[in-house]
């Protein structure tokens, strides 16, 4: 049996691919999912009110959304259609990302594209759908109880819409950490004993990210941090079992 390790023989002919075309391919990969996500906003605004009646379940029946511009609500319907396009192209979004990266893949590992765009099409669910549940509830809460006797608060549909889309896509892509860590793990940029030694700075720096991504309030900043350093344990576990696979497969391939 030849001395070559088995994933050499595997990886596909062609070499490295020259850097003009890897742009080229990027720029495509790209326009793709541009073109997702407009189509995807052009059928989302067709329901724009039905969505707008959906966001609005965390901010509670009796409260209101106003409008003080002309353009306002025009406004507002391709806002909330922006960021369901957003979500409903994740799949197709996800994958021009990991068909870009394919190429530097070997044979048996492109295998795992397709589940790898369903778990992190999953994850930004997960994680949207427990900053809808959990943390928008009890942000407007906290935030709306500051306006005392004296202060009346009137929420623009605008600045609600703004506030909800990007604290949702925020969570969202702050679940992508498995996802990020095990193509990280394969690559061997990072290893469990890294991740297990910066467990004493992860509590801090998650922190600062969500103290970044979120308003400025302690409760939704905790709220992020929280299933975050969770995900952060699960990721050394991603990347202990990534990093055990491939030594194992490493020494059958020295056999």
């Amino acid at each position: 049996m030849t001395d070559e390790p088995i994933e050499t023989q595997e990886q596909e002919v062609g070499g490295s691919m020259p850097f003009l075309q890897h742009l080229e391919e990027l720029r495509w990969r790209l326009f793709k999912s541009l073109i997702a996500i407009v189509v995807m906003s052009l059928v989302a605004f067709y329901f724009a009110e039905h969505l707008i009646g959906f966001i609005k379940i965390p901010f509670g029946d009796t409260n209101k959304l106003y409008n003080i511009q002309v353009t306002g609500t025009f406004y507002a319907y391709l806002k909330v259609s922006l960021f369901a396009g957003i979500i409903a192209a994740l799949p197709i979004v996800f994958y021009q990302l990991w068909a870009f990266i394919s190429p530097g893949l070997y044979k048996r590992e492109k295998a795992v594209i397709l589940p790898m765009v369903a778990i992190s099409t999953i994850l930004f669910l997960v994680g949207a759908g427990f900053c809808f549940k959990v943390v928008l509830p009890i942000s407007f809460r906290f935030l709306m109880g500051f306006a005392g006797e004296y202060i009346e608060n009137i929420i623009t549909i605008g600045s609600y819409i703004d506030f909800v889309g990007l604290l949702m896509l925020a969570f969202g892509a702050g679940f992508q950490m498995p996802v990020i860590a095990y193509f990280l793990g394969k690559l061997g940029i990072i290893t469990p004993s890294f991740l297990g030694k910066g467990r004493r700075y992860a509590i801090p720096i998650l922190l600062i990210v969500g103290a970044i991504i979120t308003p400025p309030d302690i409760f939704t900043q905790v709220l992020l941090a929280a299933p975050l350093y969770l995900l952060y344990e699960i990721s050394i576990i991603v990347v202990r079992v990534t990093q055990r696979k491939k030594a194992e497969e490493a020494a059958s391939g020295a056999d």
